[in-house]
């Protein structure tokens, strides 16, 4: 399983439960299928920005950072995908986004976290992603919308 499939399940953990420990995320992350170590989780959550707040009975709850949940995350999402994005093709209205090598789950992870109303959703390999419009979004279509939602975003760098 990838990268981005596995920080998509970790942040709707931390959304759905009190979670108070990495182990308990761990183990959360484990009864979805994802066996990672704990170095992998803690970058994880840097990636995603969480942190602990108080719980109100001494001990800690992870949640994400005010500026991760205030639209900060956007503009880190969009950064994250011009840091890996090359260019873009289409098959039909299918689009193939090339990225640097290792980036491509990266990419796809900002592609589906800016939530894109015309895009259902992405497929990442090592450095290729394919990129599923809804039925009937042109090529044009998905072009405005990338556009719209990812500053300075070009179909060739």
């Amino acid at each position: 399983m990838d990268r981005s499939a596995r920080l998509a399940s970790l942040r709707r953990i931390i959304e759905t439960n009190k979670v108070a420990s990495q182990d308990m995320l761990l183990k959360l992350l484990q009864d979805e299928g994802y066996i990672v170590t704990q170095a992998t989780l803690s970058r994880d959550l840097k990636h995603l920005k969480v942190g602990k707040i108080p719980d109100g009975k001494g001990g800690y709850l992870y949640t994400y950072s005010d500026s991760a949940n205030k639209g900060g995350s956007d503009k880190s999402l969009a950064e994250d995908f011009k840091r890996g994005y090359i260019g873009i093709d289409f098959s039909g209205n299918m689009a193939v986004v090339k990225t640097l090598p290792r980036h491509a789950s990266t990419v796809a992870f900002a592609i589906d976290n800016l939530h894109i109303k015309e895009i259902v959703g992405t497929v990442a390999g090592d450095d290729t992603i394919l990129i599923l419009p809804k039925d009937g979004v042109k090529r044009q279509e998905l072009i405005h919308s990338l556009k719209s939602r990812i500053p300075g975003f070009t179909e060739n760098l």
